[in-house]
């Protein structure tokens, strides 16, 4: 049974809180939207966002009894007030990544299970189009087997959200669980979903190389293994060539997935064919509240895979 939505509450009000609240309202414009940050909503906030209420303390959010919430704060705070919230039995769609670490995520899915709360991860990366016909042709098995999967993303921090100081970013600090790893851990997340479980870690390098004014990492590169093949992920904070790819090679033929133009290329031994997905900038927002709002689950990041997620990124830092 789909999930009976009155009010939904997002936690934080930055970029992707605001984005949420647009979505939102564009898709289900009966909905009420309250908010919950630290500081007053001012009045062009809720004006321009359509805003039900503005709220300084979660126990205040409580007594508006929203059915769902959107955990849109700091990486290092979502579990507390995700806690609070599941208590409640109020559903939840945690932004991406569920925690800045797994210590604690095992709590946060007992207390879901227990008090029956859907819980689901915000990759929306797996409801792009292109992300989906990839898995496809993985899945159509007519690839054989597969040899090397090589994962890449580079872009430059500093504009990445142009309306903000790129220094004063949750991106750049540490303490809110910013830096390459986590901000960037989309790529885990999809080569877990189209290649299964990560089951070795053979290299890693978690490091600052750039001049960037950040105390977090700005450059990851990482070998492994998941159940299907090896593979190479290279993800960084300070390229001036924006991209994100993935590349396959199997025997039969290879794939080149570019996941910002929204392309899929398929090259066999003779010819090569191109598929190409035009969508808008909302479109994987959208398509995952829709999931969220009518239980369907086959593309979400589940609770399970979001902790076997973060607990890959715990080992991934060891390698220090």
């Amino acid at each position: 049974m789909p999930i009976k939505i009155k009010t939904v509450l997002i936690v934080g009000l930055g970029s992707i809180g605001r984005r949420h609240a647009a979505i939102i309202k564009s898709l289900f414009p009966t909905i009420n939207i309250i908010v919950f940050r630290h500081t007053n909503c001012n009045n062009d906030d809720l004006k321009q966002l359509d805003l039900y209420k503005c709220v300084t303390s979660v126990n205040d959010a409580i007594e508006l009894k929203p059915q769902a919430a959107i955990i849109s704060n700091p990486a290092s705070l979502h579990l507390e007030i995700a806690k609070k919230l599941a208590n409640k039995g109020i559903h939840l769609l945690i932004e991406k990544p569920i925690s800045d670490s797994s210590m604690g995520v095992k709590e946060l899915i007992d207390i879901c299970y227990q008090n029956k709360v859907t819980l689901m991860i915000g990759y929306n990366m797996r409801f792009l189009p292109s992300l989906i016909e990839f898995r496809k042709q993985i899945y159509s098995k007519k690839i054989g087997k597969i040899y090397s999967i090589r994962s890449e993303i580079g872009q430059y921090l500093p504009n990445w959200r142009p309306e903000i100081e790129y220094k004063f970013s949750v991106s750049a600090q540490k303490s809110l669980g910013g830096g390459a790893l986590l901000e960037l851990s989309h790529e885990i997340d999809y080569l877990q979903w189209i290649f299964k479980k990560i089951t070795n870690l053979n290299y890693a390098i978690v490091k600052k190389l750039s001049n960037l004014k950040i105390d977090t990492e700005d450059y990851v590169s990482i070998i492994g293994k998941t159940l299907e093949a090896n593979f190479y992920m290279n993800l960084n904070f300070f390229s001036f060539h924006t991209q994100r790819q993935i590349n396959i090679s199997g025997n039969s033929f290879s794939l080149k997935g570019d996941l910002i133009k929204n392309t899929i290329q398929i090259f066999e031994k003779n010819k090569k064919k191109m598929k190409t997905f035009k969508i808008d900038e909302n479109y994987t927002y959208r398509t995952q509240h829709r999931a969220l709002l009518n239980d369907n689950y086959s593309k979400s990041c589940t609770y399970n895979e979001g902790l076997q997620l973060i607990s890959i990124i715990d080992k991934i830092r060891k390698f220090k």
